[in-house]
């Protein structure tokens, strides 16, 4: 890695977290902990996966956990959660301390959720 290029900071909030079915994807880039949204988003179930949505009034503080990944391995972050596709972008995304003034980005749904569930606080595991 260049000397130039900084890790990326990546709030996962869905499948991607430890104990989910797409966590395998960013377990071998190094984990820095749990950590709360600002206010300032909704969490919508999507049937297999969560869409975190920012929102102007209403929001919730969305439970997630950071990742540190570089450069060089974030495409393919980017392209499991389908940014080339149009279903998600990833955007700065505002923490609660201690992580507030890290820079950490994260993934936006796209879509329509005005008929998905809105989920509270955090992503749960579908038991079966």
């Amino acid at each position: 890695m260049d000397a130039e290029e900084e890790l990326i900071i990546i709030f996962v909030y869905g499948t991607l977290k430890r104990g989910d079915c797409r966590h395998h994807v960013i377990s071998r880039f190094h984990f820095l902990g749990e950590a709360v949204t600002q206010p300032l988003y909704r969490l919508f179930h999507l049937g297999s996966y969560p869409g975190l949505v920012e929102v102007a009034e209403n929001g919730s503080e969305v439970q997630g956990e950071l990742y540190a990944i570089d450069p060089e391995r974030i495409k393919e972050v980017d392209e499991i959660e389908g940014v080339e596709a149009g279903l998600y972008q990833r955007v700065p995304v505002q923490l609660q301390s201690p992580w507030r003034i890290i820079g950490a980005e994260t993934y936006l749904y796209l879509g329509d959720v005005s008929d998905a569930e809105d989920l509270g606080t955090h992503w749960k595991v579908e038991e079966t």
